[in-house]
């Protein structure tokens, strides 16, 4: 009698070793493929404004794929320091100020500021932590980045139960690349352990991939291996 194994299809083997081999390609595929995309890219902005003579591919018969990319990490690294100078700060307030005076110009500036210095401000705490709210109606729960307190006229207005409010950001799934922002008391967000990377990798794969979760205070027994027989 044929084992178990041996009565599946040619078929179904086929299928299921391609499957395999599709879950392990394509992440590595999609990776290389999007960090290709953004050298270019970065290269196609860069590169016209490089005169020739400070262009290796100028004297070289082939293309240097990430120079461009090289050259505005440069670049931008040397702004940040000169930034942190007197003249360096000076120079940066006067720009800012012509900023300020355009009408349109000022508000997606001021915009874009407070963004990139909320995400990228080392001690903010913006995004770090990830948790649970009741949404949309008790009893069903939903996935929320902790974005930071409230503040200003928000933080007035629904402050004045005294409840502490949280601002937090409910992306959807599969894809977060929109959402809603809520202001949520704090009493009400469930707080999880997990990273945002793998609250990420929870809301993107729709639950499937779940991040490993020991409890605090919970310790995980080494494994018991059995002392060899004795022979004789």
């Amino acid at each position: 009698m044929l084992d178990g194994p041996d009565r599946i299809p040619v078929a179904t083997r086929l299928r299921n070793n391609f499957l395999t081999g599709l879950i392990i390609c394509a992440p590595v595929a999609i990776t290389i493929w999007l960090t290709w995309t953004f050298i270019h890219w970065a290269d196609s902005w860069v590169k016209p404004y490089i005169p020739s003579r400070y262009n290796p591919e100028s004297y070289l018969q082939f293309a240097i794929p990430g120079f461009g990319l090289l050259i505005a990490v440069v670049v931008i690294t040397m702004i940040g320091f000169l930034g942190k100078n007197l003249i360096g700060r000076s120079i940066v307030d006067f720009g800012e100020s012509i900023l300020h005076r355009m009408p349109l110009v000022r508000t997606i500036y001021k915009s874009l500021k407070q963004i990139f210095e909320t995400v990228l401000k080392e001690q903010s705490s913006s995004f770090k932590k990830v948790g649970l709210v009741e949404f949309p109606s008790p009893g069903m729960w939903a996935l929320v980045f902790i974005s930071t307190d409230a503040a200003g006229e928000v933080a007035a207005r629904l402050n004045e139960d005294g409840e502490e409010m949280v601002a937090v950001f409910l992306p959807p799934t599969p894809v977060p690349t929109a959402g809603f922002l809520m202001f949520v008391p704090r009493s009400k967000i469930k707080m999880l352990d997990m990273t945002p990377e793998e609250g990420a990798k929870l809301l993107i794969s729709a639950g499937l991939i779940t991040p490993d979760y020991n409890p605090k205070g919970v310790q995980v027994p080494p494994l018991q291996v059995s002392p060899p027989a004795e022979i004789g």
